[in-house]
């Protein structure tokens, strides 16, 4: 049996911060055993499901979204390739709308995007009345709705 390694050697090993390491544990996606002097003890695969943990944060995944993935492996396991090719096929659609989310929100930051929350009513060119209020809360237009084409009006091109 391979020697397990204490949270000092994990935290230098993953680039974690220890208090990252037991927010992890407490979180459930990690786990270890204790020493009888009451010192945690983590099996050398921990590392890998740390590294997923990371991977899966960087690319926008929640702490319950990766924690649904994780259950998936064995207690205490890394995914394997195989799992990890799994895991983030069924990822890419989610992926996929954030990353369109983005792009949008990118390409409109100069523009107005018609969530109402910034006296967009006083908008003449995307939101004229606040017509976007009708559509819904949040960033209509960042969403998908057109600035020109909202319930109840005619096309109408900006001023």
């Amino acid at each position: 049996m391979e020697p397990e390694l204490a949270i000092g050697e994990v935290s230098e090993r993953s680039g974690l911060a220890v208090s990252a390491i037991r927010f992890y544990e407490d979180k459930g996606l990690i786990s270890s055993t204790r020493t009888a002097g009451g010192q945690r003890r983590f099996r050398r695969d921990v590392l890998r499901r740390l590294a997923f943990i990371q991977a899966a944060q960087r690319v926008g995944l929640s702490l319950e979204e990766i924690g649904g993935a994780l259950d998936v492996l064995a207690p205490g396991e890394g995914p394997t390739a195989a799992q990890w090719r799994r895991l983030s096929a069924s990822w890419r659609p989610l992926l996929d709308e954030r990353i369109a989310l983005l792009t949008a929100l990118r390409d409109q930051l100069d523009r107005c995007i018609g969530c109402g929350c910034l006296s967009l009513d006083r908008c003449r060119l995307s939101n004229p009345g606040d017509r976007a209020a009708r559509l819904g809360a949040g960033a209509r237009f960042l969403l998908g709705d057109h600035p020109a084409f909202t319930p109840g009006d005619t096309p109408e091109l900006p001023l």
